[in-house]
């Protein structure tokens, strides 16, 4: 799946320590109108839509922040084939 052009996987190493934004389930939707854009979050009662560009804004900061220390597509596959391996 992480090699499909639509499918982006962001695996961060326990090694970076407490990564920002880990506690709670979210999806940043984008498009090609950014005020259009949306977050959904996960929580204890179902799917939560935080309100506002700002607030919208403060979640994909967290995913900016989480790309640029999450492992290359090549080194997830390889920590996944090793883990797999070591079973």
């Amino acid at each position: 799946m992480s090699q499909r052009p639509a499918v982006r996987l962001l695996v961060v190493p326990f090694t970076v320590g407490t990564c920002h934004g880990s506690r709670q389930t979210f999806t940043c939707l984008e498009g090609p109108v950014p005020r259009l854009g949306t977050v959904q979050a996960d929580s204890t009662h179902g799917p939560e839509f935080p309100g506002g560009e700002a607030q919208s804004a403060k979640y994909c900061t967290h995913v900016d922040w989480m790309e640029r220390i999450a492992l290359s597509p090549r080194a997830f596959r390889d920590f996944i084939r090793n883990a797999a391996n070591s079973l």
